[in-house]
């Protein structure tokens, strides 16, 4: 984490991929997975860093930090509109559980 730290994104980004190679306890790989979302969120990344975080939450659902920055990405204007229905569609089919924050998603 010490790279991410510093600003250096690439290497921090380097240290995490090659972190969840040998990991095999998903709560630890959700963290991981949580971290490479958050630097390609630093990066304008938008649409990687949602896959990332959904990732995570495949791993570990009580994450809460990643359902934040996935509601702050999909509050973007207009950029991340069809990944929105996708989410959206995705929880109509069942595929996908989210708590109910009413009309909100």
């Amino acid at each position: 984490m010490s790279a991410q730290s510093e600003g250096n994104y690439a290497e921090a980004l380097h240290n995490y991929y090659e972190a969840t190679r040998p990991e095999i306890d998903p709560y630890d790989q959700s963290y991981i997975l949580y971290n490479i979302g958050l630097i390609h969120t630093s990066n304008g990344e938008h649409t990687k860093a949602l896959e990332y975080y959904f990732r995570a939450l495949e791993r570990n659902p009580f994450l809460p930090q990643a359902f934040n920055n996935m509601a702050v990405i999909c509050h973007y204007p207009y950029e991340n509109r069809p990944f929105y229905r996708g989410i959206l569609k995705l929880r109509r089919l069942g595929s996908i559980k989210l708590p109910s924050i009413g009309n909100k998603l």
